[in-house]
């Protein structure tokens, strides 16, 4: 009987049907919503027959293009996740005064706030900006496909299995009620000895081990494969942006993934590396975990500046005002981001002159942050500016970046941060920045470069009602939080006593519903976009007049990008091509030697889920299991040689004649 019961222990660890959340109702109806959803979305696809396509031309595909464009849908559909933890909480901080104590229990909140911030910044913030740099970047260099095609399967693979590990806890077990940072001892085994911090150190090691790999292969990509005659200083500032976004991902993420094993280890083996017992120090975590953490700000945003830098440009009809100094402020922010780690945690007794060196240090990464915005505005100045909805999401940027600069400078004076660190003011900034800079910056992005993937814009009224909703409901939901903050209301809690504060959180609350319907619109726009594709065509390619490689190929491109080599001769390469009437030739096409598609991507990320999940139960056999296989899938993989095919010259010379006739005509 007890060799039995120590297989079974083996085998399922500490699963058990008491692991399902029977006893919370907001879990169960999701979990009804979810599994209701899932049976339709399966129904849809099986009587269309859509498996077959889906597996063959896009889960295995390893087109940059397709891939980027399955990292923005894993970004959406996150955001749809995300954004509901959101709602909830201003709905709960909206109504629980006094003797009302709302609807979510405090153990509930927690994990709710923690997966909000884990959810947004690690797979929607991230897929997105990651989607935009492996659809563009190739395109604009003009390379036929990024450096390591396999592995960009495989990256995406695992940030989406990653994700899976994280929606998994609603239904399994729990999640970390620990702040999306886990800050130790809270997430030490003593205070959270339930599963929820596994879940969430496993699911950020699947899902940061693609996104590590991706940034080598990017930052690959851009060093290697450029076309001739872009030298770096001819590179567009989107791929600028993006090669030094992606240097700090390769320098960054190992860091993440140290501290999180380390924080692994202390809770399963009890090592004590954030403890006081044995040595160890829990200001240690926090110092690593903001070495990843800052640079992950930046991470974030500065692919966001590359995609303003293009829009500005593109709709005042100019070139970019001050190419060289904006190039060298992205260097020197990537530089600077790596020294202002510290500012986070101002409050834990560093001393004053630690604390006085990184407030420095934080003042000065303004600088070339303010640079940026005024080449901006440069840019516009005397342009013949088009009001268009990539160029209002990127106006939108500017005021409200500006805004969360001031609020971020005033925050890096150290007596100030005393004051305002653990308070509403500061989600009221960070939110000012993340939501004012990536996300607008994405909403710009992929309403810029729609075209260039599909074929036709996106429509024109709904992304006007959906940038407009997000902006008033943007200010509605975070100025209030400013206000509380300067009160020295604190920072996650679910439940209040003075009365006096609750229409703050009330105006909060319906600026969240606000955002509710910009994100509503969005899908909406996405919709009628493609019930209506055939008005919204455009048939030559470049639809917004743009001014970097990308527009030079057909929209959307075919698999192989370019059918011959571009020669670039300026920064403003596209402009400069149809400047000097540059021909695309019509003849001596050679066949085009492709990668094929493959599984062993999504295979082996399937399996690292397997075992991650395995780790967070404490089910060794399987877990073993899994690692085994991860080992044997990845080996075999290695022996697959027969990966490439050619598409004939023929075949090329036919798409090229007609992509041709189209591109000159519109030059």
């Amino acid at each position: 009987m007890s060799d039995n019961f120590d297989l079974i222990k083996l085998i399922f660890g500490r699963l058990s049907l008491e692991a399902i959340p029977y006893h919370e109702p907001i879990l169960i109806g999701t979990f009804a919503a979810v599994a209701l959803g899932g049976i339709v979305l399966l129904a849809l696809l099986t009587k269309y027959r859509l498996w077959g396509m889906l597996w063959r031309d896009w889960f295995t595909s390893i087109d940059h293009k397709r891939i980027g464009i399955m990292y923005i849908v894993l970004a959406i559909v996150m955001l749809l996740r995300g954004f509901s933890d959101a709602i909830m909480m201003r709905a709960q901080q909206a109504i629980a005064f006094g003797d009302n104590p709302g609807f979510l229990p405090p153990h509930h909140y927690d994990q709710v706030f923690t997966a909000h911030g884990v959810i947004m910044i690690f797979f929607v913030a991230m897929p997105l900006v990651t989607g935009l740099m492996n659809y563009v970047v190739p395109l604009q260099i003009g390379a036929r496909d990024v450096a390591f095609p396999f592995l960009n399967n495989f990256s995406f693979w695992m940030t989406t299995f990653g994700a899976l590990l994280v929606m998994a806890s609603l239904f399994v077990g729990e999640f970390a009620r620990t702040g999306w940072l886990a800050y130790p001892p809270l997430s030490g085994i003593l205070y959270s000895p339930d599963v929820g911090v596994d879940y969430y150190i496993w699911a950020l090691q699947v899902a940061g081990v693609g996104t590590l790999l991706s940034g080598i292969n990017l930052v690959v990509t851009i060093v290697k494969m450029r076309a001739p005659g872009m030298n770096m200083m001819k590179m567009p500032v989107f791929t600028w942006t993006s090669l030094c976004t992606n240097v700090l991902i390769v320098a960054a993420f190992p860091v993440l993934t140290a501290v999180l094993a380390m924080l692994s280890l202390d809770r399963v083996f009890g090592t004590n590396f954030f403890t006081n017992d044995m040595g160890g120090n829990a200001m240690m975590y926090v110092n690593l975990i903001w070495i990843w953490g800052h640079p992950e700000v930046y991470i974030l945003v500065l692919p966001a500046f590359g995609i303003f830098s293009e829009i500005v440009s593109t709709f005042s009809g100019k070139r970019l005002f001050g190419y060289t100094s904006m190039v060298y402020a992205t260097v020197v922010i990537t530089i600077l981001s790596y020294l202002v780690w510290l500012h986070h945690f101002f409050t834990m007794g560093s001393g004053a002159s630690v604390n006085s060196f990184f407030g420095i240090t934080t003042m000065i990464i303004s600088i070339p942050t303010g640079a940026k915005i005024f080449n901006w505005l440069f840019t516009m100045y005397r342009g013949r500016i088009r009001f268009e909805v990539p160029m209002l999401w990127t106006i939108g940027f500017m005021i409200t970046f500006v805004i969360g600069g001031m609020t971020g400078v005033l925050l890096a004076v150290p007596p100030a941060d005393f004051v305002l660190h653990n308070s509403l003011f500061l989600i009221a900034h960070f939110h000012n920045v993340i939501i004012g800079g990536v996300v607008f910056g994405m909403f710009a992005g992929i309403n810029f470069w729609f075209p260039k993937a599909f074929g036709f814009k996106l429509n024109d009224f709904w992304g006007r009602c959906s940038f407009w909703f997000w902006l008033v409901g943007f200010y509605l939901a975070f100025m209030p939080l400013y206000v509380l903050g300067l009160m020295g209301v604190t920072r996650r809690l679910s439940h209040f006593d003075d009365p006096s504060l609750q229409i703050w959180f009330v105006i909060a609350a319906l600026g969240a519903g606000l955002i509710a319907l910009g994100i509503a619109s969005f899908i909406i726009q996405i919709y009628v976009s493609i019930r209506d594709r055939k008005k919204l065509a455009d048939v030559t390619g470049d639809p917004w007049d743009g001014r970097t490689l990308e527009w030079s190929t057909s929209s959307p491109p075919p698999a192989y990008n370019f059918a011959f080599t571009p020669v670039v001769h300026d920064n403003d390469a596209w402009t400069d091509m149809k400047k000097h009437d540059y021909k695309r030739p019509l003849g001596d096409f050679v066949e085009i030697h492709m990668p094929k598609n493959t599984g062993a991507g999504f295979i082996i990320a399937a399996l690292s889920a397997a075992f991650g999940f395995a780790m967070i139960w404490h089910m060794w056999l399987p877990a073993v299991a899994a690692f085994i296989a991860v080992v044997v899938a990845s080996i075999v993989h290695t022996f697959n040689y027969n990966r490439d095919y050619y598409i004939p010259a023929d075949e090329v010379v036919r798409v090229e004649a007609e992509r041709t006739r189209l591109l000159n005509s519109h030059v």
